[in-house]
């Protein structure tokens, strides 16, 4: 049996309202998408409790070590999106590049600042697409307005982009 490097498991966007915008599992034939979304909705308290302490647009960094094999990191953006990070500590099989790092025994919070800084700059985009409206996907706002549909992000290339880190990070990447 070869060496295995971290992956990620699971990234999670949350809404202001602590509302599921997004999410994506890596693989996802071989994840349980109800599991990780109660581990995300778990994660929220520690945001909450971490706030006072944090200002906006901050790494929170590891928020909850599931188990011995799955931990959980954060971001909060200054308009209150949170973004989760589930990494996988057995996670996929190493090539050859990665097997001398492969020795690792944990991670360090500075080695998913990549990733959250790619899925930041993938928000941005969908921000700046003049037909995103995130009230839109405010589960309050909806409920107000009486209006029926998903509070989701459906933005093809949002989730093409959230993809692409998922399937690109590895601990050590300096940039995605």
């Amino acid at each position: 049996m070869g060496s295995r490097v971290p992956s990620i498991a699971c990234i999670g966007v949350i809404g202001k309202h602590n509302n599921p915008l997004h999410i994506s599992l890596f693989p996802p034939e071989e994840r349980a998408p109800l599991e990780f979304s109660f581990l995300l909705s778990s994660c929220l308290d520690i945001f909450e409790a971490r706030l006072p302490h944090k200002t906006a647009d901050q790494d929170f960094g590891l928020l909850q070590a599931v188990d011995e094999r799955l931990a959980m990191y954060g971001w909060l953006t200054n308009t209150g999106v949170k973004f989760v990070i589930v990494v996988d500590m057995d996670g996929r099989q190493a090539n050859v590049f990665e097997t001398r790092s492969s020795a690792l025994v944990g991670l360090r919070d500075a080695d998913l600042k990549p990733a959250f800084r790619a899925l930041q700059t993938a928000y941005i985009g969908l921000l700046h697409n003049p037909f995103y409206d995130p009230d839109e996907h405010s589960s309050i706002t909806a409920n107000a307005e009486q209006r029926v549909g998903s509070t989701q992000i459906t933005s093809r290339r949002f989730i093409r982009e959230v993809k692409r880190v998922g399937d690109t990070w590895t601990p050590g990447v300096v940039n995605i």
